[in-house]
């Protein structure tokens, strides 16, 4: 297999510059003669997974989805949370961009430019001044500009990457400029503004729902915080709303996530979007950890809020963190092993995945190739018992235009043409994997369970040899070879009968330090002639 080799890439740029190995790097990127493989399915992420059920459910009991803006304006929070405001926003994360500068053209940096190898020209000099007032301007685009100064310039796009990061020092010495702007950490925030937008547009009630991220300005992330996660959350606008109606659309829209134990508390302290003893909690039972979670909060909005809207009618808003029902309804302890498992996770497989992870090393490619393959099993088996010194014909034929004949044979006196182990299955248990008769060897408790409890791969020690010796026939007969002689002796690890892994089952066996049990006598002979 083929792959790149990041230690090499790397002291190429050290010593050769970004530049120039970047312009070459093409060359680096091993290139598949096989088209990809787009059958099969693909597995979800729980998260992912989770929210589309949510949404199906929304839908399923009237509700209209909506896209939430995410990026909300500070005075929006002041207007929904009044005095609460500054408590709001210190969990809030602000917008920084950085400014464009303003780049002077002096004598001084044209003649560093010209250092660079580049002729200045009146013209070409006037072109590259318009091209920094027209960035100045956001005229153009930072992704352009590169582009815009080699045209002005008439140079290398590389050259042009020399001039900025050499002869103006200006790009690098920017520093972001906090905005007004911030990144959603309640959907609430967003809510004000979609039904501002939508109040006298459509008839009441109006029930919506999103479910989308939030971000929070978290001092750590930890086994229970994260500083983007997701909320499933909707509003109910009426000309009459009871805040009872939030627990049963709670139960409702859990309820197709089977037996899940509830209840809900009016909170003592009400944020003050909401109207004062108007917010309630919605706490499941965790049975993994025997504690009540919260989950939910829903209450109906402070008509203080509405009205700095313009709001006529009552709203009632009912808020669900994902990523918790996840954790509950996964059995997980940890949320950042659940939500980012290729950080956080260890490298678990299945003993399914491990038993689809064994292969054959080489193996025949022709039509021929395959049926050799398949007359060396059958023949082999037929006349595993007969007394060496013996030899059996398996086949006799053409590959790929040459004559071929290929014996299987026992040139010891007195044992048979197959050794005891050459009809022994792979088989997967617990990590292990294990190589075993189908009967018999009771007496060894690994081999007894991976037979009893554990997959079978229908891989034999005699599989993976005919499949070695088809394949150096067929190779054989490209190289012009005229014999091939193959014995498989006693076998004590995969490879002995052309059998393998992947890199990440094997890096699965060694950290859990499980076993690889390959052992027995194959004594499997085979001998092969080629000519024209």
């Amino acid at each position: 297999m083929t792959r790149l080799r990041p230690d090499e890439i790397l002291e190429r740029v050290k010593k050769e510059g970004f530049e120039k190995v970047w312009k070459e790097s093409s060359i680096f990127i091993p290139r598949s003669s096989r088209s990809l493989d787009l059958s099969g399915r693909g597995s979800p992420h729980p998260i992912y997974e989770l929210i589309q059920k949510l949404r199906e459910r929304f839908l399923s009991l009237g509700f209209d989805e909506i896209f939430n803006p995410i990026i909300i304006e500070e005075n929006e929070i002041y207007r929904q949370y009044g005095p609460e405001a500054p408590i709001i926003l210190d969990r809030c994360y602000y917008l920084a961009g950085l400014p464009r500068p303003d780049i002077g053209l002096s004598k001084t940096k044209c003649e560093e430019i010209r250092k660079l190898g580049v002729e200045l020209t009146d013209s070409r000099i006037s072109a590259l001044k318009k091209v920094f007032r027209e960035y100045k301007k956001g005229r153009i685009e930072p992704d352009d500009l590169i582009e815009k100064i080699s045209e002005a310039l008439e140079i290398p796009d590389h050259l042009a990457m020399n001039i900025t990061s050499q002869v103006f020092p200006e790009f690098s010495m920017l520093k972001p400029e906090p905005s007004k702007l911030t990144l959603r950490s309640h959907m609430t925030s967003a809510w004000f503004l979609t039904l501002q937008s939508l109040q006298h547009k459509r008839e009441l009630p109006l029930k919506l729902f999103s479910v989308d991220v939030r971000f929070r300005r978290e001092q750590r992330e930890d086994a229970t915080h994260l500083r983007v996660h997701h909320s499933a959350s909707c509003v109910v606008m009426d000309e009459e709303l009871n805040v009872e109606e939030g627990e049963r659309i709670t139960r409702a829209l859990l309820e197709p996530f089977g037996p899940i134990k509830l209840r809900f508390i009016r909170k003592k302290v009400s944020s003050k979007y909401y109207a004062p003893g108007m917010e309630y909690e919605g706490f499941i039972y965790d049975p993994s950890s025997k504690r009540w979670i919260e989950v939910v909060d829903y209450g109906i909005y402070n008509p203080i809020s509405l009205a700095r809207y313009g709001l006529e009618y009552p709203v009632l808003n009912v808020g669900l963190g994902v990523e918790r029902l996840a954790m509950i309804l996964y059995n997980e302890t940890d949320v950042r092993r659940l939500v980012y498992p290729q950080f956080y996770a260890e490298l678990l497989l299945t003993d399914q995945e491990l038993a689809d992870a064994i292969r054959f090393e080489v193996e025949p490619v022709t039509d021929r190739g395959k049926e050799i393959m398949k007359s060396i099993i059958f023949e082999s088996l037929r006349h595993k018992n007969a007394i060496g010194p013996c030899q059996f014909l398996v086949y006799k034929g053409e590959v790929l235009g040459k004559s071929v004949e290929v014996y299987v044979y026992e040139n010891e006196k007195g044992a048979t043409l197959l050794g005891a182990a050459a009809e022994n299955y792979i088989f997967v248990y617990d990590g292990n994997i294990v190589g075993a008769p189908k009967k018999g060897m009771d007496e060894i408790q690994m081999i007894k369970d991976a037979r009893e409890r554990g997959i079978c791969t229908n891989i034999r020690y005699i599989d993976g040899v005919a499949s070695l010796v088809a394949a150096k026939i067929e190779e054989a007969v490209k190289s012009g070879v005229k014999t091939v002689n193959i014995r498989v002796r006693m076998a004590r690890r995969l490879s002995d009968i052309n059998l393998g892994l992947s890199g990440i089952a094997r890096r699965f066996i060694t950290n859990w330090k499980k076993k690889i049990i390959i052992t027995g006598p194959v004594f499997m002979g085979v001998y092969a002639k080629i000519s024209d």
